[in-house]
């Protein structure tokens, strides 16, 4: 019996690591902040202590346009009146013109400053009336002539309960690598000959078969020019 409680508690207590509650980030950094968007440096606690990110590296806010820009999603082919935004074509650019232009001068001046260490982390909110908000945040960083991007959330709502009676009191802003809703749609990349294919198998795969990530060789991208715009 005590051999079998003994066993019952190590699996307790290695059950949050195994499958997941997302610690809070550290942040080492911060580039940017206001209230309702951020972007920050952080410590990954996922990448290899021996490799690191290629971090810091140069890329022009130029060529963090051309990269938010190619970034698509594509929405299921069932899409749910309360839960999705119907208003939207099924395959949509993720990031609108304003927030590309707001966020491409952050990120690159983020990546310019990170360490193989960390992973820049990103943020931002829209209230509606009523008080509800929605979240699209999460991270980049580069490896090799690689960019990868993950889309933690795409305009999740930040009081989504899966369980009635259950209420999520995580400060998302705390935690922009992790998904506050389920995330419905795929994401994608054009053009698709910049996009390089996760590899599939293993058990790193296993554990993040849930994120959302694209893999752009950004040196592949033709730059683009930023127009001037108010912050989204």
């Amino acid at each position: 019996m005590t051999s079998q409680l003994l066993s019952c508690t190590l699996l307790l207590l290695s059950a949050p690591s195994i499958f997941g509650c997302a610690p809070t980030e550290f942040t080492t950094v911060t580039v940017f902040e206001t209230p309702t968007a951020f972007v920050r440096l952080e410590i990954d606690r996922t990448v290899n202590p021996k490799q690191g990110h290629a971090h810091p590296v140069v890329l022009t806010p130029e060529q963090m346009a051309a990269v938010m820009s190619g970034i698509t999603i594509e929405e299921p082919l069932t899409r749910l009146p309360i839960y999705d935004d119907t208003s939207q074509p099924r395959h949509h650019r993720a990031f609108t013109e304003s927030e590309v232009t707001f966020f491409s001068p952050l990120l690159s001046m983020a990546l310019s400053k990170g360490t193989p260490e960390e992973i820049v982390t990103f943020y931002q909110s829209r209230t509606f009336p009523g008080s509800s908000r929605e979240v699209t945040s999460g991270g980049l960083f580069v490896q090799g002539d690689e960019l990868h991007l993950i889309l933690a959330n795409y305009h999740s709502p930040t009081h989504y309960s899966a369980d009635i009676g259950m209420a999520d009191t995580t400060d998302e802003r705390m935690t922009p690598l992790r998904a506050l809703a389920p995330q419905r749609g795929k994401l994608d990349f054009d053009p698709h000959s910049a996009k390089r294919e996760i590899p599939a198998g293993g058990l790193t795969s296993w554990f993040q078969q849930d994120r959302r990530e694209v893999i752009v060789i950004y040196k592949l991208l033709s730059t683009r020019s930023l127009d001037q715009s108010p912050l989204p």
